[in-house]
């Protein structure tokens, strides 16, 4: 009858009751019993569980607690996690003493190591809270609910005649070695090598060695251990070389220029580091009556690469180009990314140009993008333009810029314009210094410097910002499918450790209600060209989100700019490829409808997968950095440099050396005392009131360097 419920009909006498019935009878029994934990026998007989249909039982009992919904206290005793207050969390990180693990609502906790429970990264883990000694979310691992990869690269030891594992990951623990199923190794070699039993702690775990990379010594064979255990790309299938070899080997063919604008008459040309190969993007300027017209004319990739071919696969895959010492894994063939598609001088080259118009103070009048062809003048070098615009080049630089010689001044004025309308609109100006790796022949790193960021490099860096910009606002005016380079709003947490930091660092901070550009761009200007700036700088940098690709135009709050995306870099970032494609289309005429349909998903898609891609990148790129440092720094054992602290912590400090190296001062190697900990601006002895302050000069000495795993340990210099 309508509006009355229906009886649940009886189960059928000896009819097997289903896993989920099991999971549901499970939860609810657990739920209701007065106390927080119930044997597992009761708990099966409660359950009513049929001899023949036990099977069942056991599923789902597994199911629960693999899912982190139920555990087994005492190897007897089954509880609700919410009950006893667990969480389910990922192993992200590990150290030498400690972990930590993200849970499920994303709250981050500390582990200790002897409360890790053996837990690896990428382990699944029920995590129990503990008491905290800083106020951040502590904890142990309760249990392992699935284990992550099995891989994992170190070195090998000999310890008491044997040899051993010591792990990148966990570097105090010496993994014991199964010999059967494992390659042939040495003492001292880089490995990779696979867990094939798990302990109760790190220690407990065997492995075997299923690759051996070279000396552990060497900076080349660790950054292929790193490559190996990212999941770096390796060689291109053979179709997607195939492809790209037809590409190259057919040229620019003449019926390409059909419907182009030709602007091969135009002083366009491109301006990279001396050793670019992969030149995507070129220039042009010119004076109109309201202002100027900037042109960005960028590798028409596109045209070649077209959706769903093997190379359009296997970009996506990449997502971008992995740098790192003095080699590149490229995202594309260098067939096209040195060859086709590569913007070089006196080559006529299919490009996509956005033409922007801009008043006398750099505010954007209009945009138009086409499709064109362009013929650079000259392949432009950064510090030779610098030279130029510092009024130091010599008679041979000046002679290779003369094509473009009034150009040059045009850009230096309308750069000076942006950079002011940038400052206006109160973007933080956040400052960090890339380091350049000197490798020798040999592939060992001889030098290590920050690399110079001249005024060449402001210039081309506020005329992609201006592209950039144009493109996102192409994509709102038309709302189609699009993929937007977005930078989210701090965290209200991380805004909260910030003013708390600063505070503790005696610095003033403007107050506010809720955090925008303008609070971060007062507090660093308030101690800019003081020796707290380097300090501040970092702390505002680590308060702040991570910039992502989104398919949702959310603004970027660093550049404090509504509409921003990607659109440069067609040769090694694939969303700047992607929304390529998507305005070829918009300039083909296809309508909204058409777009939207095409587009929406594989927005979702790019924005995703680019995002990861650049996540594993900047890893690999970080972690390879830091092993050729110390490669670098082996060199200068017991030598003393001048440094600034860099980073605190409990256990010691962090200073890096005018060359951009960064060692650890551990706190064991302090003068002896009793240190309190300033969280995270300060170590301060109890009784002399002797402190180490972030942002401090000290003199250090190099005592001891592990090319391995990247580190530096940094002695401070009695004698000084």
């Amino acid at each position: 009858m309508a509006g009355k419920a229906k009886k649940k009909a009886p189960e059928k006498k000896g009819a097997a009751v289903s896993v989920e019935s099991y999971k549901h009878k499970i939860v609810t029994f657990l739920r209701q019993n007065s106390k927080s934990t119930m044997p597992v026998a009761q708990l099966e007989t409660k359950c009513r569980t049929k001899k023949n249909n036990r099977e069942n039982f056991v599923t789902a009992f597994a199911e629960l607690r693999d899912e982190g919904v139920i555990t087994v206290r005492k190897g007897v005793k089954a509880a609700l996690c919410s009950d006893l207050g667990l969480k389910v969390g990922e192993v992200t990180r590990l150290s030498r003493t400690f972990g930590f693990a993200v849970t499920d609502d994303g709250t981050e906790y500390f582990i200790p190591g002897k409360c890790m429970l053996g837990a690896m990264p990428g382990d699944r883990v029920l995590i129990a809270d503990i008491a905290s000694r800083t106020g951040e979310p502590e904890g142990e691992v309760e249990d392992i609910l699935s284990f992550g990869s099995s891989a994992l690269t170190g070195r090998i030891e000999k310890a008491d005649g044997e040899l051993y594992l010591v792990p990148d990951i966990a570097q105090r623990n010496h993994m014991i070695i199964v010999r059967d199923g494992s390659v042939p190794f040495a003492e001292g070699d880089k490995v990779l090598a696979e867990i094939v039993f798990r302990g109760r702690r790190h220690a407990e775990h065997k492995v075997k060695i299923t690759s051996v990379f070279g000396s552990s010594e060497l900076a080349a064979s660790c950054a292929q251990a790193i490559l190996n255990i990212h999941g770096a790309p390796g060689e291109f299938p053979a179709e997607a070389l195939r492809e790209a070899k037809k590409i190259s080997e057919g040229g620019v063919q003449e019926f390409s220029l059909n419907n182009r604008e030709d602007l091969r008459g135009l002083p366009i040309f491109t301006i990279d580091s001396a050793e670019s190969k992969d030149l995507d993007d070129a220039v042009s300027v010119s004076r109109t009556d309201k202002g100027y017209l900037l042109g960005v004319h960028i590798a028409d990739v596109s045209h070649y690469v077209k959706a769903n071919s093997e190379l359009d696969k296997e970009a996506m895959r990449r997502g971008t180009s992995i740098y790192y010492a003095d080699q590149v894994i490229p995202m594309l063939p260098k067939e096209l990314s040195n060859g086709i598609c590569s913007l070089n001088p006196d080559e006529d080259r299919l490009t996509l140009t956005a033409f922007t118009e801009l008043d006398s103070e750099g505010n954007i009048l209009g945009y138009r993008f086409c499709k064109s062809v362009i013929r650079s003048r000259v392949k432009g070098v950064y510090s030779e333009i610098n030279a130029i615009l510092s009024g130091t080049a010599d008679s041979s630089i000046t002679e290779k810029y003369s094509s473009v010689a009034d150009e040059l001044p045009l850009m230096n004025e309308l750069a000076d314009v942006l950079i002011a309308k940038k400052q206006r609109r109160h973007a933080p100006e956040l400052e960090t210094t890339e380091s350049k790796l000197i490798i020798g022949e040999d592939g060992i790193c001889r030098d290590v410097q920050p690399r110079e960021r001249g005024k060449s490099e402001r210039i081309i860096e506020e005329f992609m910002l201006t592209a950039n910009e144009s493109a996102a606002k192409l994509a709102r005016e038309k709302q189609v499918p699009f993929v937007y380079r977005i930078h989210e709003t701090p965290p209200e947490e991380k805004t909260a450790a910030l003013c708390e930091a600063l505070t503790k660092a005696g610095i003033e901070y403007p107050h506010f209600q809720e955090f925008k550009p303008a609070h971060a761009a007062a507090i660093l200007d308030n101690v800019r060209g003081s020796d707290k700036f380097e300090a501040v700088n970092m702390m505002v940098l680590r308060s702040m989100a991570k910039a992502k690709y989104s398919e949702e135009p959310l603004g970027h709050f660093g550049l404090v700019l509504e509409d921003y995306a990607h659109f440069t870099s067609p040769i090694r970032r694939y969303p700047d490829l992607a929304i390529h494609r998507i305005i070829t289309d918009i300039l083909a005429g296809y309508d909204k409808e058409w777009l939207n349909k095409r587009y929406s998903g594989f927005a979702v898609k790019a924005a995703e997968t680019s995002t990861n891609a650049e996540l594993r990148a900047v890893a690999i790129e970080r972690e390879c950095e830091d092993c050729y440092k110390a490669e670098y720094m082996k060199q200068h054992l017991g030598e003393s440099f001048t440094a600034k602290i860099s980073g605190v912590t409990e256990y010691g400090f962090y200073a890096e050396l005018p060359n951009t190296v960064e060692g650890l001062v551990h706190i064991r190697t302090l003068p002896e005392g009793e240190y309190d900990y300033t969280e995270p601006v300060a170590l301060t002895e109890k009784f002399s009131g002797v402190s180490y302050r972030l942002g401090d000069t000290v003199q250090v000495i190099c005592a001891a360097v592990n090319v391995s795993d990247g580190t530096i340990d940094f002695n401070l210099d009695e004698e000084e």
